[in-house]
Formats: C-alpha cells, sequence, structure tokens
C-alpha cells in the first residue's frame, strides 16, 4: 500500500502528489492507505487532516485503487467525507476496526470490508464483539495491526504477524464457525478486495 497516515499529513507539500502517484504505480502495490482521521491524538490539525485525507481519497479514484481507512475518535467526518467524495466505488477497509455499530452500519453501507485486529479478543470488547457478529462474513477481515493491539493470549507483548490466528479463531468463536472456515473466507475476502489473483 502507498499513502500518507492521518499524523504525518502535516508535512505532505503539494509535489508529494506525484511522488505517491508514481509509487503508487510500482508493482505489488494492490490499495492506498491507510489514510483518514485521527482526533484522539491531532498529530496533525484537524483541517489539515480533512484536507489530506479529502484530496488522498481523490488521488486513490485516480489510480483505480482501494482504500485503507484509519478512523480513531472521528467517524462522522470520515464518513462524511467518504460519501462526498463517492468512495464507496473505490472500495477499500476500515483497517484495526473498533467502532460502533453506527459506524459499521454506514461502513458497510458504503461497501467497505471490516478489518478486526487483537482488540477483538480483549475482555473488555464486548460490544465489538456483538458488532463483529453482525457483520455479514463476506466483508470481514482480520489483522493484527503489528506491533501493536497483541491479541489475548499475548496481550502486553509486542505483537507478531503470526498471531493473526487469534483474531480469526475469535470470529470463528463468534460466527459459530471452525477457524479454517474462517481462514479461508477471510482470505478470499483479501483476495476479492485487493483484486489478488
Amino acid at each position: 500500500t502507498i499513502g500518507v497516515h492521518p499524523h504525518e499529513v502535516k508535512h505532505i507539500q503539494d509535489n508529494w502528489y506525484d511522488e505517491l502517484r508514481a509509487l503508487a504505480k510500482s508493482k505489488g502495490v494492490v490499495a492506498y492507505g491507510e489514510i483518514g482521521l485521527d482526533y484522539h491524538y491531532d498529530h496533525s490539525p484537524r483541517e489539515v487532516q480533512r484536507a489530506r485525507f479529502r484530496e488522498q481519497v481523490q488521488l486513490a479514484r485516480e489510480l483505480c485503487l482501494p482504500i485503507i481507512i484509519h478512523t480513531r475518535e472521528a467517524q462522522e467526518d470520515t464518513i462524511a467525507i467518504l460519501k462526498e467524495e463517492k468512495a464507496g466505488a473505490l472500495g477499500g477497509v476500515f483497517h484495526c476496526f473498533s467502532g460502533d455499530a453506527w459506524l459499521a452500519k454506514d461502513a458497510l453501507d458504503l461497501g467497505f470490508y471490516l478489518s478486526f485486529s487483537g482488540v477483538i479478543t480483549f475482555q473488555n470488547a464486548t460490544m465489538l464483539r456483538d458488532i463483529a457478529k453482525t457483520v455479514p462474513l463476506d466483508r470481514v477481515l482480520v489483522e493484527t495491526d503489528s506491533p501493536y493491539l497483541a491479541p489475548v493470549p499475548h496481550r502486553g507483548k509486542r505483537n507478531e504477524p503470526a498471531y493473526v490466528r487469534h483474531v480469526a479463531d475469535k470470529i470463528a468463536e463468534i460466527h459459530g464457525l471452525s477457524p479454517q472456515e474462517v481462514a479461508e473466507i477471510t482470505t478470499q475476502n483479501t483476495k476479492r478486495l485487493f483484486r489478488i489473483e
């Protein structure tokens, strides 16, 4: 993937878009992101985040790439920009999803996938598990967000890609499936989203 995270968008200069465009055409780039809004830390001013998010969605559209969305404490603005920019036509994924039922519904209505991380295994993530149960399996992805958010039983340690199986195990438990079935479903979803043969 290629894109500028909301924490770093304050550093974007106009000529960066030519560089991002060129990089995005590199072999192996399958998506644009992670892009979006993060109002928790505000490392970049909110108005700058909104402007750069919009610009990057437009660039992803130009490049015909699905987008990987980062949103934290900014769901209303995130959804509004995605709707205004007609980003549903691009498709994409809400990465490391930990939002509420409203955000899940809006994201799904726009045609996006929801990707669940180790957070879904946390004891206090009851609401997130309830939401995951309502998400159609053909719109679910799993991830680690390494090196952060290690799943139970590794919580508090450095996260590793191999730990994604714990996320898949929890999705399987929630949906009453085997871990193998979830692995097959999420693999097919990943291939479909990123147009991987």
